[in-house]
């Protein structure tokens, strides 16, 4: 049966009438039209539905929206406010360093997946600042990208992350 929950998603309060083990990406794509994250395989294991809860990247199709309840959503939409650096007043668009990286290495063909690569490089290398390339892969290991972008991708990430560094 369908109740009312309040949830937290990129900084902003919402009201949402969902059943309680309604899959959060479900809320976030169909009640709050946030179309960052996407449905891919519903098992939890592509990555494309990836979001952070609390900073910490996980998949939105198995989550159940009222375990996040009292806690904090980040979806890609948001996830430039989650850096303070990339709020800085400056002509360039308003983006977190892992999506800046990806448009300058023009790591996508399709896009599909991008929000799980993106989502999960930024949790990662908050997490592990100073990563090797080997980390760098070990903890991307569990995304799938289909067109073959791994390469544009992995040079983004280690591009983030040595900018990140530079702040």
């Amino acid at each position: 049966m369908a109740t009312q929950l309040e949830i937290l998603v990129n900084g902003k309060l919402h009201r949402v009438e969902a059943t309680p083990d309604t899959p959060l990406l479900y809320v976030l794509r169909n009640e709050l039209n946030l179309l960052g994250p996407h449905f891919g395989c519903g098992l939890a294991q592509c990555g494309a539905c990836t979001v952070h809860l609390d900073g910490a990247a996980v998949r939105s199709c198995v989550v159940p929206v009222s375990a996040v309840v009292g806690k904090r959503v980040t979806t890609l939409e948001g996830l430039a406010d989650t850096y303070p650096a990339s709020i800085a007043k400056t002509d360039e668009p308003h983006l977190h360093p892992v999506q800046k990286a990806f448009v300058q290495e023009q790591a996508a063909q399709c896009g599909y997946c991008t929000n799980g690569w993106i989502m999960t490089s930024a949790a990662f290398l908050k997490e592990n600042p100073k990563a090797s390339e080997a980390e760098i892969r070990e903890g991307l290991s569990g995304l799938k990208c289909r067109c073959g972008s791994h390469m544009s991708i992995l040079r983004a990430v280690k591009r983030a992350a040595h900018d990140m560094a530079q702040e």
